[in-house]
């Protein structure tokens, strides 16, 4: 269809003409009369289909004849960031675009200003929480991603919010995305939603298993690759960038997309002209230069990129993820050795997807088949609309009986149908005590009626449901969250802080009793840790064969914990163990002991311990929150403490790395040239503060215009400051 033959206002058509967009997808000729005439929709379609183009139009379209907002709801921070991005280009038309992915403990009173605001489900459930007062404006909701409401974490969350929107705002027009999934007309029906469900795709995908050096296709054709068996994925990788491809090569293991990366990144050297090394070399160093502390994992894949590969995975930290994901759109990186994490982010296609590993180690039971549904978007990222004719997406098999269960399988396979996931426990403790705490529910009448209009109901009889809720209502109370008053349900002060800071009102009972009821004398920065690496929402490192240690630790600081440390014998203990591995390495962390020493010492990756200190602060900040209403001579020692945490850095170092741009490595190397205040900074010579290690001229300019001393420069003998 000619977008001249959309019924739609002429500047939308512009503003995507402009964008080299004339005609709309099979799948998006269907989906979009429903759309702009105010339709709920679940549009169910592949990857690269174009399902964001048709919210971005239903989006538009509503906000232009109908004013109000729209809210865009995404899973992930860099989903959150891209979206806002291709957002952006309507602006011409008048509406602003916002962005909130940040502090959960925020009501973020700015985006009242915006149109369309893009954020994830948890600061969507936040915002709600905070009793934003602009909820009746939300004229369309997007939710993208909503095959993830099976994802026992984001879920329930993401099916809360939908059920409330459902409740309070029925004028909303919900919009749901997804890649193909089995039970897309439940997903329908919940919504009362027009569904769209298509296979096509805008590059045809082509999928087949290698076993020895044949491919065999999914339309019966077979070729030769090469002679030699363990050869395959090299010569796979090497044809598809030959032929001025690029590839993603997902494994099961972090360890196997360094490994895997460095060996390939031998073979795709050779491959790549002298420009592209220089071009790669030059953003090699740009990129170094704005880093202060260089780990081995920097070092690992600094290796593998200025020849052309990188590896991705969970354990690197955001700007390393964000570093490979925008040097392969720009067609820098010819290659990424990834695990299933980057198929369900952000948006990165390529001429070819090798798929190595199909089974992934549980600890409960080995070595298991990944789900068709991750299968599906691995072999989904094939195919680079623009660039290619065909996306090409290849298993590695290593017998006839794994190939025959690969093509049977996966292959021709459909994705599982997905679930409702809100049955947990810790789902009904955080969910019902918002509901309540907002006055979204005060009854067991309404509150039935709540779980009754959820995806849940759909699909299962909500009478074990039920028998739950009333449990969590009793654990709710008797641990003071709520009240029961003439038969209403009305939130404590306990329980609206607790809801509002967004923990699972387990978690604010271990804190609570922490603060209130502890029996340290003299508690320290591990005593806090402590208590918040043993909630629920701290996901504990796992303890190793290996980490005795760990247990020599318990009685050295056995005096400072402000929890009770279990019997021995009990079952309890060696979750204990493992919160205190937790626990030590944010006090590392806080001692400045290098990435490295953390990296090497916990078998750690730099996203986990960025993830993990991110926890333990937002747990301290809620720690701190409690002591206000319970022991306030606490609030001095956690005000440090989150700061440090923050930053990684002992306390002598909390005036120098307020300054933005200073963190804990340029903070030191400040604080050992006799710097340790930002008063000490003040009539420096520019110069002087330049020489010292890891300043150099832009951050040294950084800090005069910091403290008022725009490009000042003393003349000064500057022999006498050296």
């Amino acid at each position: 269809m000619k977008l001249d033959e959309v019924p739609l206002n002429d500047q939308i058509i512009n503003i995507l003409r402009n964008h080299e967009i004339y005609e709309l997808y099979p799948p998006q000729k269907e989906a979009l009369p429903f759309v702009i005439n105010g339709e709920n929709m679940v549009l169910s379609i592949p990857t690269a289909s174009g399902k964001s183009l048709i919210a971005y139009i239903g989006i538009v379209n509503k906000l232009l004849s109908e004013g109000g907002k729209a809210l865009y709801i995404v899973p992930l921070k860099a989903l959150a960031k891209e979206k806002y991005e291709e957002l952006k280009l309507f602006e011409i038309l008048g509406l602003k675009i916002g962005i909130s992915t940040g502090d959960l403990d925020d009501s973020d009173p700015r985006l009242f200003r915006y149109d369309i605001i893009v954020c994830t489900s948890e600061k969507a459930d936040s915002l709600l929480r905070h009793g934003i007062n602009w909820v009746d404006k939300v004229r369309v909701l997007v939710i993208d991603e909503i095959h993830l409401i099976n994802d026992p974490d984001r879920g329930p969350t993401l099916e809360v919010i939908i059920s409330k929107f459902k409740a309070l705002n029925k004028k909303t027009q919900i919009i749901a995305l997804s890649a193909t999934i089995k039970n897309a007309d439940e997903l329908s029906l919940w919504l009362n939603a027009k569904l769209i469900k298509s296979d096509w795709r805008p590059v045809p995908l082509k999928e087949g298993v290698c076993l020895k050096n044949k491919i065999t296709y999914d339309n019966g054709k077979t070729i030769t690759v090469n002679e030699n068996e363990k050869k395959s994925l090299d010569i796979l990788v090497k044809n598809s960038i030959k032929n001025k491809g690029q590839v993603l090569v997902f494994v099961n293991t972090r360890r196997s997309t360094i490994s895997v990366a460095n060996n390939l990144s031998l073979i795709i050297e050779k491959l790549i002209n002298k420009d592209e090394k220089i071009e790669l070399n030059k953003i090699l160093e740009s990129i170094k230069n704005n880093i202060s502390e260089i780990n081995s994992i920097d070092k690992k894949l600094f290796s593998c990129f200025k020849r052309g590969v990188a590896f991705h995975n969970a354990g690197l930290s955001s700007n390393q993820r964000k570093m490979v994901e925008n040097e392969f759109k720009s067609r820098k990186i010819k290659c990424i050795v990834a695990t299933p994490t980057l198929a369900a982010g952000v948006n990165i296609p390529a001429q070819l997807v090798i798929i190595r590993d199909l089974w992934r180690y549980d600890l409960n039971y080995g070595m298991r088949p990944i789900p068709i549904l991750e299968y599906k978007q691995q072999a989904g990222r094939a195919g680079r609309p623009r660039y290619d004719k065909t996306g090409e997406a290849i298993s590695i098999a290593k017998n006839e009986d794994q190939k025959e269960q690969i093509f049977n399988n996966y292959i021709l396979g459909e994705p599982e149908p997905i679930f409702s996931k809100l049955g947990s426990k810790s789902a009904l403790r955080m969910h019902l005590l918002s509901s309540i705490a907002t006055n979204f529910i005060n009854n067991i009448e309404n509150i039935y009626k709540f779980i009754d209009s959820t995806f849940y109901a759909c699909q299962s009889d909500t009478h074990s449901l039920k028998y739950d809720v009333d449990e969590t209502l009793n654990f709710l109370i008797e641990n003071g969250f709520i009240e029961l008053i003439n038969d209403k349900y009305q939130s404590t002060l306990f329980g609206r802080r607790t809801s509002s800071l967004y923990i699972d009102p387990l978690s604010a009972l271990l804190l609570k009793n922490a603060i209130e009821k502890s029996k340290c004398k003299n508690p320290t920065p591990l005593s806090f840790i402590n208590a918040v690496c043993s909630t629920p929402d701290v996901r504990s490192l796992y303890l190793r064969k290996g980490d005795f240690w760990v247990e020599e630790q318990v009685e050295i600081f056995k005096n400072e914990f402000l929890i009770d440390k279990p019997e021995l014998t009990s079952e309890e203990y060696d979750w204990f163990l493992s919160d205190l591995k937790t626990t030590l390495l944010v006090i590392d962390w806080i001692d400045e002991i290098p990435e490295d020493g953390i990296i090497g010492k916990y078998n750690v990756g730099p996203g986990d311990i960025h993830n993990i200190v991110e926890m333990v602060e937002w747990l301290l900040h809620a720690s701190r929150e409690f002591a206000r209403m319970y022991n306030y001579e606490y609030l001095t020692i956690l005000n440090d403490l989150i700061t440090r945490v923050h930053y990684g850095c002992k306390k002598e170092l909390l005036n120098l790395v307020s300054l933005k741009g200073i963190g804990r490595i340029r903070a030191r190397a400040l604080y050992k040239e006799n710097f340790k205040t930002i008063n000490d900074l003040r009539r420096i010579p520019l110069e002087r503060l330049s020489k010292i290690k890891t300043i150099g001229d832009g951050i040294a300019k950084n800090i005069k215009n910091q403290i008022g001393e725009k490009d000042k420069v003393k003349d000064t003998d500057i022999s006498k400051f050296i």
